[in-house]
């Protein structure tokens, strides 16, 4: 992420042909005049732009469900009191409140979605992804959770169960994945890396330790 007066090569784009989307373009075109009209505040930007880039985001998820992992008292704390537990990893704020985890087991699979709009626990996971705002998204996983799972090459055994959790501003959800296979011994630090955002929405499952 960067803002439009920050990068060092805008002038080579003018003068050899941007390689931007016409939507990058354009944000940049429309931040542009905002900071120029004084509507937007470069300094207040940049502390957004730092923030989403270091503090916020599914690393931070990820090192609750490695945390979970090797430590079973935490793993239990997580699921009976989640906004605590993540708390006393430093993470919590606004869209973080009423935070409840989802064990992922051999007999239940989790599966997150907001039906109504995005509503997403921005400082565990970042922000939601596309697919996650669309209404296909937002309809298929209530109607064919399997299906939605299949897209994203995720195929379970036909014995478990798929629950479907429905967001909103009011509680938002993390998906506590399985832990890889193959693993016994690792660290916290390593394991994290095999924890992809989709697994903690329910979407994905996390990396083999074969594949990192």
């Amino acid at each position: 992420m960067s803002r439009a007066g920050d990068d060092p090569h805008r002038a080579a784009d003018h003068e050899h042909g941007s390689e931007l989307s016409e939507t990058q373009l354009r944000v940049r075109a429309l931040e542009s005049i905002l900071v120029e009209k004084g509507y937007v505040d470069p300094a207040a930007l940049d502390v957004l732009i730092e923030t989403y880039e270091t503090k916020v985001g599914p690393h931070n998820g990820a090192r609750v469900v490695a945390k979970a992992w090797v430590d079973p008292g935490f793993r239990q704390w997580l699921l009976t009191d989640s906004d605590a537990a993540i708390a006393s990893l430093g993470y919590g704020g606004r869209q973080g409140e009423a935070m409840v985890a989802l064990e992922n087991t051999a007999s239940v699979h989790n599966l997150v979605v907001c039906t109504l709009c995005s509503c997403y626990p921005v400082p565990v996971l970042g922000l939601p992804p596309v697919w996650y705002k669309s209404a296909p998204y937002r309809s298929r996983a209530v109607a064919d959770p399997r299906g939605v799972l299949h897209d994203f090459g995720v195929e379970l055994p036909a014995d478990t169960e798929v629950r479907v959790w429905d967001s909103t501003a009011e509680v938002r959800y993390l998906v506590l994945p399985m832990r890889p296979a193959g693993t016994g011994g690792w660290g916290e630090a390593e394991l994290a890396r095999l924890v992809t955002r989709d697994s903690m929405i329910g979407a994905g499952l996390p990396k083999r330790p074969d594949v990192r």
